[in-house]
């Protein structure tokens, strides 16, 4: 028989019984549920948060195995959205999910954000235009936003706080014009693919490491990972997640940042006026760019 104060019990002392009653009662919502939202979601799960909101598109395969919480041969070919739901139903029962498995888009935004505490960003690196509208919504809608990528054996992390610095005003995404070429949009994607990982990861501390340049070609849509990456992000993420939902502790928000790479044994605390506008950052982008293409 399932008891959630039983089962969350060992939460108290790092938590009080009340924030515990508390985050039984927060929804998050968790865009994407591949590498590190699987992860996100499940850690949750077991601080005892009681509602959610999940969305991802994509069956598991083969690929995912070295870093995916819900990859298994059990679940090869099976949608990641039932297996996340199912998962998280077998962690806490009386939990409310409300799956969103054709993911996020334009039409179900709304309600995937609808009584949203923390918006917690988990979607594919190169969705860029669905993760730009989603951020722009929470922005309206006053919900605190946190994503925590995992970047090489390490993890870096921004929040973006209702009324502070917006995604878009620190990224400084580039849209292209009706009268470019498709040779143009393409290149104008790869740049803001850049942007996105300077943006997030403004030291870069992972390319110190990288052995196979090959491994990293955005115009493809591959990039490497590790599940070390994964597991750090979770916890920097979860840990941030608590403090939001439970107004306590200081959380870091952009323009500030936190990278914390495990391989290097560094720790570094970023702070970027103007974001990707400051200089620091368009000299790491042009650096990047650089490096991809030796």
């Amino acid at each position: 028989m399932f008891n959630y104060k039983e089962a969350f019990s060992r939460n108290i002392g790092w938590v009080t019984r009340e924030e515990q009653e508390k985050l039984r009662n927060c929804r998050v919502a968790v865009g994407g549920l591949g590498g590190v939202g699987g992860d996100h979601s499940i850690v949750c799960a077991r601080m005892g948060i009681g509602h959610f909101h999940i969305s991802d598109l994509d069956d598991y395969d083969l690929a995912n195995f070295n870093r995916q919480a819900g990859a298994s041969m059990a679940t090869i070919g099976k949608p990641k959205s039932e297996v996340m739901e199912n998962t998280l139903r077998g962690i806490n029962p009386e939990a409310e999910v409300k799956n969103f498995s054709e993911g996020v888009n334009d039409d179900n935004l709304e309600a995937f954000l609808e009584g949203v505490d923390v918006y917690i960003d988990s979607l594919d690196i190169f969705a860029l235009d669905i993760r730009r509208k989603v951020f722009q919504r929470c922005y309206e809608k006053g919900i605190p936003c946190i994503t925590a990528a995992p970047m090489g054996m390490g993890t870096a992390m921004l929040v973006f706080m209702p009324g502070k610095m917006s995604f878009e005003e620190y990224f400084c995404m580039q849209d292209p014009k009706p009268t470019d070429t498709d040779e143009q949009k393409q290149r104008m994607f790869e740049d803001n693919i850049m942007r996105f990982v300077i943006g997030v990861s403004p030291s870069v501390q992972q390319r110190h490491y990288l052995v196979e340049r090959s491994s990293v070609n955005f115009l493809k849509k591959k990039v490497p990972s590790t599940c070390m990456g994964i597991s750090l992000a979770a916890g920097v993420l979860c840990t941030n997640v608590l403090k939001l939902l439970l107004d306590r502790g200081e959380v870091i928000c952009a323009p500030h940042g936190l990278h914390f790479d495990a391989y290097r044994n560094k720790l570094i605390k970023t702070w970027r006026p103007g974001g990707n506008r400051n200089p620091l950052q368009k000299l790491m982008f042009w650096r990047l760019k650089n490096l991809l293409k030796e």
